[in-house]
C-alpha cells in the first residue's frame, strides 16, 4: 500500500484550525513566510512516500537482531536515515546558531505526522532527538551545547530519553539508577533502564543518551532526580569518537507492534560506571527531563494522527476495489465496491473525521508553543504558553486513542483479509496500540488535564479558548448553509456541556480529588472531541470562504458535519459520566477488591 501526504488537508488544518496564517499575520512568526510551508511539506511527502513507505512492511517483517551488544535495523534502514538526515529533515526546527533551519514548530509537526503515517517506527528515532535538542538547548552547559548540539541537530547523532526502571513506571521518583561525582566534574552513573525507545542502533555511529538517576545525598522521591548526558562514545577533544563508555544494550524486548524499532534494556556500569555529564542542576531533573517529554507527548500525539491517515488511506483503497454485495435497489449482474454500502461509508468517514480532528488539535498545540517563544509581546506568549500546556495532553492522549479507533475501523473495513497480515491493516492496528501508553499513559494525562491544567489560573485558558469555539459556532449559524446540517447545534450543546463539566471539576479538584479523578478520562475525550468538532467546523468555512481547499471546500464541511453529528454529539454523555458516574468508580472496592 502507497502513502501520499494528503498536503491540501495538513496546510488547511495548520493555517485555518490551528491558526499559523493569523499568527504570522499578527507578527508573531517575525519575519516567516507561510508560504514555504507547502512546498516543505510538499518535499516532506515525496521522500516519505518514496524512500520510508516501502520500507514500513520490511521493517516489520524483519525487526531488529541484538548479538554481541549491538542491536542491527532493518535492511535498508541505515540507508535511508542517512538519506533522510542528509536531506535535512532533521534540522527542520532546530535552533540556526547549531545548523538547524529554524523553522517553527508547527511546520515540524506536519512533517512528523508524514513521516509517522509512512513509517512510524523510522519516524520515532528522530522523534525523541528533537527531544533531546530540546533539552540540551534549554538546560545544558556551553561546553556541552558545542560538542552534542549540532550532532544531535543535523541528525548525524541520535537521542534517547531514558527514564523507566523495572520498579519505577510511571512512578519516576522509584528510580534506582545511581550516579557518583567525580574529580574531573564528571558523574559515574550505574544502574538498569527498560523500554528504552532506539536505545542501540546502527543507524549512526553515535547515540546521546539522556538519563535520570539519583546521587547519594539526594532527597527522595521526584525532588533528589538529576539529568545526565551520556555519549555511547566518548568525545575526544577534537570532536572525533572516542572509547565505548559504559553503558549497553543487555536486551531487546518482542512486541506487539513497532517491530522494527529497538526498544532495548540499557545496562550502565559493568565497567565502572558510565560517564555523564550533567544536565541543568543537581537534584533538577524533571524539570530538564520535562522539557523532552513535552516536546515527545505532542510527537506522539502526531504519530496516533499519521498512523490513522495511514490506515484511512488503506481502507479507502480497499474499499474502493473490493467488491462484495449490491448497492441497494441496483439491477442487474456483478457485484460493486463495498464503499457503496452506507456501513463502510460511515466507517470511512469516521476514519477521516476523528483523523481530521486530531492533527488540527495537534497543530493547534505547536501553534501555541510555537507563539510562546516567538511573539514580541510578554503577555501574548505567557497566554500562549499556557494554551499549550493545556492542549499538550489532549493532543496527545485524544490523538492516540483516534490513532487506536480509526486503525480498529481500518482492519473492520477489510473484513477477514484484515485480519491477515499480508494486507498490512493488521500492523497498522498493531503499531497504533503503544501510543496510547508510552510517553505517560493516557490515564496520566487526563489526570494532568484535570488536577493541573484547568486549574490554573483558575481555569482562565480553559474559558479564553471556550470563546473562541463560541465565535466558530456562531459562524457556522450565520452561514446558513443547509449542507453543515445540525451543525452549529450540536457544537453549541457540546460547548455547554464543556463548560459545565469544567465548572464541575474545578470545585472537585479542591473539595473531592477523588470525583474528580474518576471524571478525568471521560472529561479528556468530551474537551476532545468538542475542539475538534469546532475546529473542523471552522476549517470548512476557511475553505469555502478562502478557495485554499485543493478543491471542493464542501468535502470539508461534510467531514465537519458527520464529526458534529456523530463524534461531538456524545458531549451530553460524557459530561454526565464525568459528574455523575464518580460514587460508583470510587465505591467498587467491593467489587474489585472482595
Amino acid at each position: 500500500m502507497t502513502y501520499r501526504a494528503p498536503i491540501s488537508d495538513i496546510l488547511l488544518a495548520l493555517n485555518h484550525g490551528a491558526g499559523l496564517q493569523a499568527a504570522v499575520k499578527a507578527g508573531h512568526y517575525g519575519d516567516f513566510d507561510g508560504d514555504i510551508a507547502a512546498a516543505v511539506l510538499e518535499e516532506a511527502g515525496k521522500f516519505a512516500g518514496d524512500v520510508l513507505a516501502p520500507l514500513n512492511r520490511v521493517g516489520d517483517e524483519h525487526g531488529i537482531k541484538l548479538a554481541d551488544n549491538k542491536v542491527t535495523t532493518a535492511p535498508g534502514w541505515p540507508d535511508a536515515y542517512q538519506r533522510w538526515a542528509a536531506a535535512g529533515w532533521n534540522a527542520v526546527s532546530g535552533p540556526e546558531a547549531f545548523g538547524g533551519q529554524g523553522l517553527p514548530l508547527a511546520i515540524n509537526a506536519a512533517c512528523t505526522e508524514i513521516w509517522s503515517a509512512s513509517n512510524i517506527a523510522f519516524g520515532l528515532c528522530p522523534l525523541l532527538t528533537l527531544s533531546a535538542i530540546e533539552a540540551l538547548d534549554a538546560h545544558g552547559s556551553e561546553g556541552l551545547k558545542k560538542i552534542y548540539l549540532e550532532k544531535l541537530v543535523s541528525g548525524e547523532w541520535t537521542g534517547t530519553m531514558q527514564l523507566t526502571e523495572p520498579q519505577a513506571g510511571s512512578d519516576v521518583g522509584a528510580l534506582r539508577t545511581r550516579a557518583e561525582r567525580a574529580p574531573d566534574g564528571s558523574y559515574r552513573i550505574k544502574g538498569t533502564k527498560i523500554f528504552i525507545t532506539y536505545g542501540d542502533h546502527d543507524m549512526t555511529d553515535n547515540i546521546v543518551h539522556f538519563v535520570l538517576a539519583r546521587l547519594p545525598d539526594a532527597p527522595a522521591g521526584t525532588k533528589g532526580i538529576s539529568l545526565f548526558l551520556i555519549p555511547k562514545f566518548l568525545v575526544n577533544a577534537d570532536g572525533s569518537l572516542g572509547a565505548r563508555n559504559d553503558i549497553y544494550p543487555s536486551g531487546v524486548e518482542h512486541k506487539l507492534g513497532m517491530h522494527a524499532s529497538p526498544t532495548c534494556t540499557m545496562t550502565m556500569g559493568d565497567h565502572g560506571g558510565a560517564i555523564g555529564y550533567l544536565i541543568g542542576e543537581e537534584n533538577k531533573g524533571m524539570l530538564c527531563m520535562f522539557t523532552m517529554m513535552n516536546q515527545a507527548r505532542l510527537g506522539v500525539g502526531l504519530e496516533g494522527v499519521g498512523i490513522a491517515d495511514r490506515a484511512y488511506q488503506q481502507a479507502l483503497a480497499f474499499a474502493q476495489e473490493r467488491r462484495q454485495g449490491r448497492a441497494v435497489g441496483k439491477k442487474g449482474d456483478g457485484l460493486d465496491p463495498i464503499i457503496v454500502h452506507p456501513d463502510v461509508k460511515r466507517m470511512l468517514l469516521q476514519m477521516r473525521s476523528m483523523t481530521a480532528a486530531a492533527r488540527s488539535i495537534c497543530y493547534a498545540t505547536a501553534v501555541a508553543l510555537d507563539i510562546s517563544v516567538r511573539a514580541k509581546d510578554a503577555k501574548v506568549r505567557a497566554d500562549a504558553a499556557a494554551r499549550g500546556a493545556l492542549l499538550t495532553p489532549i493532543a496527545k492522549a485524544f490523538s492516540t486513542d483516534i490513532g487506536n479507533e480509526v486503525t480498529y475501523l481500518g482492519v473492520q473495513i477489510h473484513g477477514g483479509m484484515g485480519f491477515i497480515e499480508e494486507t498490512g491493516a493488521a500492523q497498522h492496528y498493531r503499531d497504533a496500540r503503544i501510543t496510547s501508553i508510552y510517553e505517560g499513559t493516557n490515564g496520566i494525562q487526563s489526570i494532568d488535564l484535570v488536577t493541573r491544567k484547568l486549574a490554573a489560573n483558575g481555569g482562565a485558558s480553559v474559558w479564553a479558548l471556550l470563546d473562541e469555539l463560541g465565535g466558530i459556532v456562531k459562524q457556522v449559524e450565520a452561514s446558513n448553509d443547509p449542507a453543515f446540517g445540525t451543525t452549529g447545534t450540536k457544537l453549541r450543546d457540546a460547548l455547554g456541556s464543556l463548560e459545565r463539566a469544567s465548572k464541575w471539576l474545578l470545585e472537585c479538584v479542591a473539595s473531592a480529588p477523588n470525583d474528580a479523578l474518576a471524571g478525568a478520562t471521560p472529561y479528556l475525550r468530551l474537551f476532545g472531541s468538542t475542539l475538534g468538532g469546532c475546529m473542523l467546523a471552522g476549517e470548512a468555512l476557511a475553505a469555502k470562504n478562502s478557495g485554499e481547499a485543493g478543491g471542493d471546500p464542501q468535502r470539508y464541511v461534510t467531514v465537519a458535519r458527520f464529526f458534529a453529528e456523530n463524534i461531538t454529539v456524545q458531549a451530553g454523555s460524557l459530561e454526565k459520566t464525568v459528574t455523575d458516574s464518580a460514587e460508583a468508580v470510587n465505591g467498587a472496592d467491593a467489587v474489585l477488591l472482595g
